[in-house]
């Protein structure tokens, strides 16, 4: 089977996991006799440096023209400038917003073997797996106005959380179709006895509910959110929320599997069809960022990027047999006791990025 692939390896600690996720793929490709093709693009602050814009024309022909996207990381001190007119993070919100990917999914999954890598007890610990659904194009990211002026006063600043009703109800439906598929229970996160916004959620959710009885609604204030996250993490399956609520919630997450070099992510405009493969781009990149403290260092762990892949391989092209590989290549790493630098904690064997990218890719 031929796929096509856009590589956007971004900045910082970017390109440092995406090549061991291209190690991962040719593993992948020599034992289900698959053909990769690799487009590579450019994005983000190196981007900005070459052509003046952090998504050029270019790199958005490769992306619609591939299957999928594999996408790194943007940002660093050197375009931090909060004055700037352009930053590296406005390529990846242009990516989102011009391919309509608004459904960002995050499992967060805690590893026997790395119990105690994490700042938690293990009791707590025991039995987490749950999905993270966060609404990606819509919310304070994307909402009009948006600006800084300066006034008689002092400086002003205003961003707008802006969301229409079918933006909700599309992503409310995707997280019960994802309960539906897993322990059937959803927690809809809101702040609705403050905002207006939350409020529209809060109705739309119990709307869409009636459609789905068999689903365990409950409704979750976000600060509430955050405690139980650390209190009672095992209790949730599917967690569903606004842009911000859970870009700030999936960081707290990813604590519970004892770095957040550990998690991947999905980026879709609708969740895969029946027969598996699906017909939109889509994109998947780790959560963590450009980790620019850590660059050029050879101690990134790559293990988000390639679980990342294995997400791109079962929900872009149907291969859950692949998919599984890599996971299940993940799973021996780890149980061996190979560690990165972030993930060391409890005495493992400390190795460099692309060694870790060795031992996954080599026992797939």
């Amino acid at each position: 089977m031929k796929a096509s692939i856009a590589v956007l390896p971004g900045d910082g600690i970017g390109p440092e996991v995406i090549s061991e996720s291209i190690k991962v793929l040719e593993a992948i490709g020599n034992r289900f006799n698959h053909d990769f093709e690799i487009e590579s693009g450019r994005v983000g602050g190196n981007a900005i440096d070459d052509y003046g814009t952090p998504l050029p024309q270019e790199t958005i022909d490769t992306c619609k023209d591939s299957d999928a996207i594999l996408f790194g990381a943007v940002g660093g001190p050197k375009w931090d400038d909060p004055n700037a007119d352009v930053r590296p993070e406005d390529g990846i919100l242009a990516i989102r917003k011009s391919l309509g990917l608004f459904a960002n999914l995050r499992p967060v999954k805690v590893y026997p073997a790395l119990i105690n890598s994490s700042p938690l007890k293990p009791e707590f610990l025991e039995g987490v797996d749950m999905m993270v659904l966060r609404e990606l194009t819509g919310g304070l990211y994307f909402g009009k106005p948006k600006k800084r002026w300066n006034t008689s006063r002092g400086r002003r600043g205003v961003d707008t959380l802006k969301y229409t009703e079918s933006e909700i109800e599309r992503i409310l439906r995707v997280g019960f179709e994802l309960a539906m598929e897993r322990r059937k229970k959803l927690t809809s996160v809101d702040k609705q006895n403050v905002l207006e916004s939350s409020r529209l959620w809060r109705e739309i959710a119990i709307e869409v509910g009636k459609d789905y009885p068999e689903v365990e609604l409950d409704h979750v204030l976000v600060d509430n959110a955050a405690m139980q996250l650390i209190r009672n993490p095992s209790d949730f399956d599917v967690i569903v929320s606004e842009n911000t609520f859970g870009d700030i919630l999936t960081d707290e997450a990813s604590v519970l599997s004892g770095s957040m070099g550990m998690l991947p992510s999905a980026s879709l405009s609708s969740l895969p069809g029946k027969s598996g493969r699906r017909t939109k781009v889509s994109l998947y990149e780790p959560i963590h960022g450009s980790a620019p403290d850590i660059a050029g260092k050879g101690i990134a762990n790559p293990i988000g990027c390639i679980l990342s892949t294995a997400m791109m391989l079962r929900l872009s092209f149907g291969m859950n047999d692949e998919a599984d590989a890599i996971e299940k290549s993940v799973d021996a790493a780890l149980a061996e006791g190979y560690r990165t630098a972030d993930i060391a904690s409890d005495g493992g064997s400390e190795v460099n990025t692309s060694t870790m990218g060795n031992v996954i890719s080599g026992s797939i």
